[in-house]
């Protein structure tokens, strides 16, 4: 089950001072969004290691199925962190890249160390994938605030992802 998302007091890293960023977002704001940024970074990281290691890891008879899913839905997640992590540079701020970094800021839980049964793996990835969601979704009244708009469009594209796989996932666990 997902841990409700924890507020962390992890802040972003502030690039080392040199040319001052003048983009029309003032410098609370750009660290408010970049630390709201982390997070997201965070879970969408986490998810992709948890997706990855079911993807290995299903067995049973929907093996095939699960496995061709599991894979585009990591491939998808690894696409993702990219975009996230340079919109927090853009912003003038260092993106979390270690396994520390990322334990400390997302509010998804680690991946079972002995994979579960595969409807279980299922029920684990709709979990993760709403969580992310929720974590997109606690940005935008701050990107709306900062008429930060490049960061609101990368939020609309990730919860159109995350609540479509998590509506794929769950029609998989309907009897």
């Amino acid at each position: 089950m997902a841990r409700e998302t924890k507020k962390q007091t992890v802040k972003a890293a502030q690039a080392p001072a040199g040319m001052p960023i003048n983009i029309g977002i003032n410098d609370k704001d750009r660290a408010a969004i970049a630390n709201g940024l982390s997070r997201l970074l965070a879970d969408t990281y986490t998810l992709y290691l948890t997706t990855h290691n079911f993807h290995w890891n299903v067995t049973g008879p929907m093996f095939n199925t699960l496995h061709t899913m599991f894979m585009g839905q990591y491939t998808e997640l690894w696409n993702a962190v990219d975009p996230v992590a340079e919109r927090i540079r853009s912003l003038g701020h260092f993106a979390p890249g270690s396994y520390g970094q990322f334990g400390k800021l997302t509010s998804l839980p680690d991946v079972p160390a002995t994979p579960p049964k595969a409807m279980d793996m299922i029920r684990i990835l709709v979990e993760g994938n709403e969580a992310v969601a929720r974590t997109a979704r606690e940005l935008f009244p701050l990107a709306d605030k900062a008429s930060d708009e490049p960061t609101a469009d990368l939020l609309t594209q990730r919860l159109t992802v995350h609540e479509q796989n998590a509506w794929m996932l769950r029609s998989l666990l309907e009897d």
